[in-house]
């Protein structure tokens, strides 16, 4: 295992053969919900295309089956018999259904992450109230009864109107969010988060003043339990109680006049100053952080993105400096992104090409110099044949990633008419225009195959075409790509209409496709700010401009370094 890593393929291969045990400080997950939607990617494009791409990122669907059958038999056969008692129970109860599947799957993962958890270390589960209960269930097999900290309520959106359709149901706004302990004996104490207090409250509690100007409330002295918690009794101001503070602390206070009696024979209060303060601790029920909106600027068009602010808390409050955070189900990398900003070491892991992409992109955006491992991806030759034979659909989608173009439509498998990939580019200020991709992963590639793409790209009036190939192209193919002729740009420079390019040219940064493009489109819709403090390579958009080839193999190519070297941590001085 190396930390600042992504990993793609199954979480749960992955955490049994990657990841030691009692390794990792925090984990945070938000897998599917078992919602019975297929969630797609939804890629903005540039004004005068279609509204927009749609790309199956995951298929949020469970259906009891043969692997089902064999995940249910591991739960069974391992060693905590506490766990494969529950799940038998919960089989008995739920029969073999999609909702079975769905537990089975999490209660496999979820042994493996409690294993890879260090002692003092937490989970964070976010899931909705749909799987909620039942996934309780299972973490208090797993992480026992005794080690469950919180359940926290998050409102994600406004209410809804739903009753103007005769909803039966009061309007879904929340998702929840469980907190473990992997031992909560040894768990740290929490990093309290404070919200500001409100006009209101302020207006109402610190309405005193000082003649200096400083605003106070008188706050209660008095023990809570009446001295039940073994809180010291005694006379104070002529008033007998159990007081919060022995007697020692409480003349301390007195001398300071901190302590006031607001009229004889009343109890004394304690003069609490705002400045003193940091505010209201935050609880179990988080309403103000909002959902990304369409108009959110760390908006990447990922459907379940969540807004980093939610995770940078759960980090902020439950981890260090230099610990380690886990995500088995990356996604879009809000996570990782939150954990790198916070300094903290950190591991992603998804099952899709596109999301770990998505990530690779999303961390080079935002922080320029970063550098972190791979793994799972391609690296060679050998290794593309690899995927290629293991799953067609995959490789073509890392293909697509090779060129930062959008894989199409996703998993409307056999149905892409001659499109495999979309690339969007920009050489002048009116318009935005269209690359179609084309990508064949086996060893039969051909003369008809190049003609066919150009038929492709007059058909979807796109301005060019790429054509990228496991096997090396015949030079018939080369001669075919030629006779498609030259798109010529607004500034007079041509490009080849149709461009070959290989797999093995373009992981060796040999081969490049030639066009001129004013914007930088990657797989996201938006890309992450950059963040402030990130090392600053001096990436120069002009010189982009100038020459957005260089710049964007250049780019590439420390993204391909970026994938092979080991992780460290950067300086400006190292930089």
């Amino acid at each position: 295992m190396s930390a600042n890593s992504l990993y793609f393929g199954d979480n749960l291969e992955i955490l049994r053969n990657e990841i030691r045990d009692e390794s990792v400080d925090l984990i945070y997950l938000d897998p599917p919900f078992n919602s019975q939607a297929n969630y797609n990617l939804l890629f903005r494009t540039p004004k005068g295309h279609e509204p927009h791409a749609q790309i199956t990122a995951f298929e949020d669907t469970w259906h009891w089956g043969e692997q089902a059958e064999r995940e249910f038999a591991e739960l069974v056969q391992q060693p905590n018999t506490d766990v494969s008692e529950m799940m038998q129970a919960l089989r008995r109860f739920l029969g073999e259904n999609d909702v079975m599947a769905y537990l089975t799957m999490m209660a496999n993962r979820l042994l493996e992450l409690h294993r890879v958890l260090k002692p003092t270390g937490s989970l964070y589960l976010h899931c909705d109230p749909t799987a909620s209960h039942y996934l309780k269930i299972v973490l208090d097999g797993i992480f026992g009864k005794e080690n469950f900290v919180n359940e926290i309520s998050w409102k994600r959106t406004t209410t809804k109107s739903d009753f103007r359709q005769g909803a039966k149901n009061w309007p879904r706004i929340r998702d929840v969010i469980h907190y473990y302990a992997k031992n909560i004996s040894e768990l740290p104490p929490l990093k309290q988060p404070f919200a500001d207090y409100s006009a209101e409250y302020l207006a109402a509690k610190y309405r005193n003043q000082d003649a200096d100007g400083r605003r106070y409330m008188l706050d209660n002295l008095t023990a809570p339990g009446a001295g039940s918690r073994g809180h010291p009794q005694y006379e104070l101001m002529g008033v007998t109680r159990y007081w919060r503070y022995g007697k020692e602390k409480m003349e301390r206070l007195v001398a300071e006049g901190r302590v006031v009696q607001p009229s004889p024979g009343a109890v004394p209060r304690y003069k609490r100053y705002l400045d003193e303060v940091k505010g209201i601790a935050i609880g179990d029920t988080w309403d103000d952080i909002p959902a990304i909106n369409s108009q959110a600027q760390e908006r990447l068009g990922y459907p379940t993105q969540k807004p980093l602010s939610l995770l940078k808390r759960m980090i902020e409050a439950s981890s260090n400096e230099g610990d380690t955070l886990l995500d088995p189900f990356c996604g879009c990398g809000t996570a990782i992104h939150a954990a790198e900003k916070l300094k903290r070491e950190w591991i992603g892991i998804d099952i899709t090409h596109l999301a770990i992409n998505l990530v690779e992109n999303r961390l080079c955006d935002a922080f320029p110099g970063i550098t972190f491992d791979v793994h799972g991806t391609p690296k060679d030759l050998d290794s593309a044949r690899n995927l290629a034979q293991r799953d067609k659909y995959q490789f073509q989608w890392w293909a697509c990633s090779l060129l930062k173009a959008r894989p199409y439509q996703g998993k409307k498998k056999g149905a892409d008419s001659g499109i495999d990939g979309i690339k969007f580019f920009q050489d002048d200020k009116t318009m935005a225009r269209k690359i179609i991709v084309s990508v064949k992963a086996g060893e039969n590639v051909s003369v008809p195959m190049i003609r066919d793409l150009g038929h492709v790209v007059n058909r979807e009036k796109a301005s060019l075409g790429f054509f990228v190939t496991l096997t090396k192209p015949t030079a018939p193919m080369r001669q075919e790509a030629v006779k498609a002729g030259f798109y010529v740009n607004p500034m007079g420079a041509s490009f080849s209409k149709i461009q070959i390019l290989t797999i093995e040219g373009l992981l060796a940064g040999t081969e490049q496709p030639h066009y001129f493009d004013l914007m930088q489109d990657g797989l996201m819709s938006r890309k992450p700010e950059r963040e402030a403090d990130a090392i600053q390579l001096g990436f120069d958009s002009a010189a982009y401009l100038s020459a957005v080839q260089t710049t964007e193999d250049a780019r590439r190519k420390g993204a391909r370094v970026a994938r092979t070297a080991k992780p460290r941590k950067l300086t400006k001085k190292t930089a």
